[in-house]
């Protein structure tokens, strides 16, 4: 599956759930705490190719994903996403490091998620402050954009591994 999407920094996760609901999202996942571990070969090769194999727990849930290299765009983080719901978190991690990989960087954040003219919206509350992240089709994505008084110019399509990175806190 193809991955496009885009984050934007908000002011407080309560105005920015009542700005969702009054343009007519719904509640799709209530908010919960997300952890997520993500690994890569002691060589960091994963890393090298802005790749990215991550172990999440949301809620009481685990998924496996692997992201791939991002794609060329101005305006969107694209990129392949694979992804699968796994059944046991602590064997997940075994078989992980029996293959090699180790876990490298792990944060947390807590997550509301939302769906609006079917984009994919996640409220996410980090260390790093109150994000709304994206996700679905460019031009529906630029139609909420404009709705909620964001400029194109304030649109992140970092990840948060490279927010982190920037903000000093993540991993080397």
């Amino acid at each position: 599956m193809m991955e496009i999407e885009v984050k934007v920094r908000m002011a407080s996760a309560a105005a920015a759930r009542d700005q969702l609901l009054k343009l007519g999202a719904r509640l799709d996942k209530d908010r919960a705490l997300e952890t997520n571990t993500l690994y890569d070969f002691r060589a960091k090769s994963l890393t090298a190719q802005q790749q990215a194999l991550r172990l999440r727990m949301y809620g009481k849930k685990c998924f496996l994903t692997f992201k791939g290299s991002p794609q060329r765009s101005r305006r969107f983080k694209v990129r392949e996403e694979f992804e699968v719901e796994v059944r046991n978190e602590k064997q997940a991690r075994k078989i992980l490091q029996a293959l090699g990989f180790m876990p490298v960087f792990r944060y947390e954040k807590h997550r509301t998620v939302f769906r609006r003219d079917r984009l994919k919206v996640c409220l996410d509350e980090t260390k790093l402050g109150v994000f709304l992240e994206l996700e679905g089709d460019r031009s529906r994505i630029i139609r909420l954009v404009k709705l909620l008084g964001v400029s194109q110019a304030e649109l992140i399509k970092l990840d948060y591994i490279q927010m982190y990175r920037q903000a000093g806190l993540g991993p080397d």
